[in-house]
């Protein structure tokens, strides 16, 4: 088995971190903790609703969590297994989480680990989800400035560029996000009432305000999902209006080109017809298209149709 990376410790508490944890992780914790076997399946398996699993020595829990990809300007869901003891907390997820990281370069100082460490494995538990969830709101950030910028390319009257993409990108995000956050409420909720041995019951003020954070996150995607709802009716509203306004236009053409259709016709028959012989007879044919053209214009104009 490969070397398992060292803890961070305070007094009686360790922090383990598995970043992408193999089957050797898995090893070490059944050997070292004597985890229940299902647990630790769980945690090479993608499971799909947060939950907690209590037992006698220990909770765990599995939380879910949006990560932000810049390149793509997607969410996606990375999923973070939690064993929490007496003298012990363990986390392990796939992907890098900064709120994670933060907390790994702030506990290499003594003041950060006593920050972190000082009230027991409950009180770091806390200060975990607080992070996690605290990077949410940068997240709901950059989907306020996705509203700004497709609400201002909306009503751009010069663009006229199709957003249906942009809007279905922005709809996306908002689902997903609210897919991620709807069962977490519950899950945090229920760590106020846990084994007490690990949260004990002055930490519960502590995990009300992580139930806080995701309440206000819920509300600003209820605001950001129906900002998107209306932003997708008026964009249609527009381009149908747009459509409709091109038609007319068309149409306008059209309708003015039949009857010039209709007289250079007649006068392009090989039949005998007026004005055949006379040598003025083009531009007598030509005024007579002008002034139709003209008398059409001023007509649509009289009716206010262009």
């Amino acid at each position: 088995m490969e070397s398992t990376p060292k803890p961070i410790a305070h007094k009686n508490l360790k922090w383990y971190d598995f970043p992408k944890p193999d089957q050797s992780i898995i090893d070490f914790l059944a050997k070292k903790f004597k985890f229940h076997p299902l647990d630790l399946e769980d945690c090479l398996t993608e499971i799909q609703r947060p939950k907690i699993d209590e037992y006698s020595n220990y909770l765990f829990i599995v939380l879910h969590f949006p990560i932000w990809s810049q390149r793509t300007r997607q969410i996606t869901t990375e999923e973070v297994d939690i064993f929490i003891g007496q003298s012990f907390v363990i986390t392990l997820h796939n992907d890098a989480l900064p709120p994670l990281e933060k907390i790994r370069t702030a506990c290499q100082k003594k003041s950060g680990r006593e920050k972190y460490f000082k009230r027991g494995s409950g009180y770091f538990l806390y200060e975990l989800t607080s992070e996690l969830f605290d990077y949410c709101f940068p997240i709901i950030d950059k989907l306020w400035q996705q509203v700004s910028s497709i609400e201002r390319d909306v009503f751009d009257q010069e663009g006229m560029r199709d957003l249906l993409k942009d809007i279905m990108l922005l709809k996306k995000n908002i689902i997903t996000f609210r897919r991620i956050l709807q069962p977490e409420r519950p899950v945090v909720s229920a760590l106020e009432h846990k084994n007490k041995k690990f949260l004990p019951e002055k930490l519960e003020v502590y995990f009300d305000d992580v139930v806080d954070k995701i309440e206000k996150q819920w509300n600003s995607l209820d605001s950001l999902k129906e900002v998107a709802e209306t932003l997708q009716d008026a964009n249609e509203s527009l381009i149908s209006h747009r459509s409709g306004e091109t038609i007319k236009i068309l149409t306008i053409f059209s309708v003015i080109m039949l009857p010039l259709t209709l007289i250079s016709g007649i006068f392009g028959m090989n039949v005998t017809v007026p004005l055949q012989e006379s040598p003025v007879a083009f531009l007598t044919i030509s005024g007579v298209m002008l002034a139709t053209v003209v008398s059409m214009l001023a007509y649509f104009r009289w009716k206010k149709w262009w």
